[in-house]
């Protein structure tokens, strides 16, 4: 009994030594578990997967998630696919957050990874997908799939990888789409500009400053309406972003430290704060849909989502607004406004307000939905929920969804095809299928998508991005209210801001194995002393246990 207990000591000894050593190489990381793949599907049991999805209010989309449901269950009649739709990212995101505690989340789920970040925060929450791509019989291209789906390299390598967070792909891409600046080249030239070759941040703000002039009755000069908004931004998270992206400037990291509040963000958004004051520079938020607007004559610039291009301009086949508010113009369609072009030999003049630091590049955001897979706890469902979202990828699919609005696909296969090359050629045909402002602002993210971006995943990065917009909403509705944008306005958005989304307790997500780097030398020099400490007491015990048995001899 007491060898046996002595024994038992002697085991717990090098069991230490091997868990110090274990911390002592890295820290906080943690190893996604994922799931098994089955080896083969059982196709004689039935399943029911339900998937979250988001459409653009556009009945088309509707069908098309309906057509593709349809033609899924026809190659796999044992799988029942139903759909909830919904018109806003974030109430899915909210959703899938919700019901994450009691374990009903959805099987498949239209996702962006800042908010997969924050699904990993579960325990196996999401499938990583890499042994999945590469299985052979199941996966990408795989031999037992039935349909005729990309393999791993027809994905647009750039798209599939802002779907990994950490060392795993948590997502497929399912549609990209950029940021365009839709113009009324009218009333540029009106104003006695002439139309650049590269939209620059300079331009837009002289042509917007230009146009606030007002007749004596209050009317602008240029429209001869009390209402215009020269330059109106959809989404001020992405043009801060983009913004500071442009500018070489910090935002934060893939370590999730928080980097956003700086001088430059400082200096953006005083700039900001002036147009907004002389009334030439307003967002959605504050005004309203910036395609409204455009249309009815009452702005020049207005930036929106590729994918929001079918509301867009004279003869847009989409339109909130009442056909007699629309005024005829020629709409042109650039990348979002630059600091310089992509050659780098054009930049701000002497007067800018921004500096040049030499890190400047052109840059524009990459965005679009993706699609993730929840775990589950039987692995045919899970299986049969990877099947169905690898069916999204196909070229029927990725092709008719691509054409409702101004996405692009995510495939070569399916942007390489023929079917898919006719549409584009077919530009400006009707005002419906081939509106041609929708396929020019598809092409330009197909011709520029090697200057696209993201920002680091993290848990929190979705707050960071909330935060990097609602500093650019406070500022123009300060000086609406005739607040002074001054360096103690901007300390104190910088602490409330901060402090409203939590951006002092985010922490890196570690889906996957996400490397923190070495450990502090305080800390490596802490743990070679328990190291050594442990190494005598077992070297002590060892040479007590062999005296005891020795002297029983």
């Amino acid at each position: 009994m007491r060898f046996g207990k002595r024994l038992q000591t002697l085991c717990i000894v090098p069991m230490l030594l091997s868990a110090a050593l274990s911390i002592s190489g890295c820290h906080g990381s943690r190893e996604a578990h994922g799931f098994e793949i089955p080896e083969s599907f059982d196709e004689s049991r039935k399943y029911e997967i339900t998937f979250w999805a988001k459409n653009d209010t556009n009945k088309t989309q509707t069908n098309i998630y309906e057509k593709a449901i349809a033609d899924f269950e026809k190659l796999y009649p044992n799988i029942d696919v139903t759909i909830r739709l919904y018109t806003d990212y974030g109430k899915i995101y909210n959703d899938v957050i919700t019901n994450i505690s009691t374990n009903t989340t959805p099987n498949v789920c239209i996702t962006y990874p800042d908010h997969i970040a924050t699904y990993l925060t579960g325990q196996d929450t999401v499938v990583p997908l890499d042994d999945l791509f590469k299985d052979e019989r199941y996966g990408l291209g795989g031999s037992e799939v039935k349909f005729d789906g990309p393999k791993e390299d027809e994905i647009i390598p750039q798209f599939l990888s802002e779907c990994k967070i950490g060392e795993n792909h948590y997502a497929v891409p399912y549609m990209r789409s950029t940021e365009a600046c839709y113009v009324n080249k009218d009333y540029v030239e009106k104003l006695g500009f002439e139309m650049p070759k590269v939209l620059t941040w300079d331009f837009v703000w002289k042509v917007s400053e230009a146009a606030a002039k007002k007749n004596e009755d209050g009317t602008f000069k240029l429209n001869g309406q009390k209402v215009l908004i020269p330059f109106i931004y959809k989404s001020t998270d992405n043009m801060m972003i983009q913004m500071l992206k442009q500018q070489g400037a910090d935002y934060s990291d893939s370590l999730g430290n928080i980097k956003l509040f700086n001088d430059t963000t400082k200096g953006n958004l005083e700039t900001i704060a002036r147009h907004a004051k002389s009334g030439a520079f307003s967002t959605f938020k504050i005004s309203g849909y910036p395609a409204n607007f455009l249309n009815a004559g009452q702005c020049i610039f207005a930036v929106d989502s590729t994918a929001g291009s079918t509301w867009m301009g004279t003869n847009a086949p989409l339109c909130d607004i009442a056909k007699d508010k629309i005024v005829d113009f020629e709409t042109v369609v650039y990348p979002v406004p630059q600091i310089v072009s992509t050659d780098s030999s054009l930049k701000y003049e002497d007067d800018s307000d921004y500096k040049l630091s030499g890190n400047e590049k052109f840059a524009m955001i990459s965005q679009g939905p993706s699609l993730c897979v929840f775990n589950k706890d039987d692995p045919q469902e899970v299986l049969a929920s990877w099947l169905f979202a690898q069916y999204m990828l196909t070229n029927d699919v990725q092709i008719a969804y691509a054409q409702t609005e101004g996405y692009v696909p995510v495939t070569s296969k399916a942007q390489d095809s023929e079917k898919y090359q006719n549409y584009l050629a077919k530009a400006g045909e009707d005002n419906k299928t081939y509106y041609d402002i929708k396929i020019k602002a598809t092409r330009l993210l197909l011709e520029n998508q090697q200057y696209t971006f993201t920002t680091d995943v993290f848990n929190g990065s979705a707050s960071l991005r909330d935060a990097a917009g609602q500093l650019i909403e406070n500022v123009t509705k300060a000086v609406r209210r005739k607040t002074e944008i001054d360096d103690a306005y901007i300390d104190k958005l910088y602490e409330d801001t901060s402090s409203l989304y939590h951006l002092d307790q985010s922490s890196m997500v570690a889906a996957g194995k996400a490397e923190l780097g070495e450990l502090p030398i305080e800390s490596r020099r802490l743990i070679e002393i328990l190291i050594g400490v442990w190494g005598l007491i077992g070297f002590y015990l060892i040479r007590k246990f062999y005296r005891l048995h020795k002297s029983k001899l």
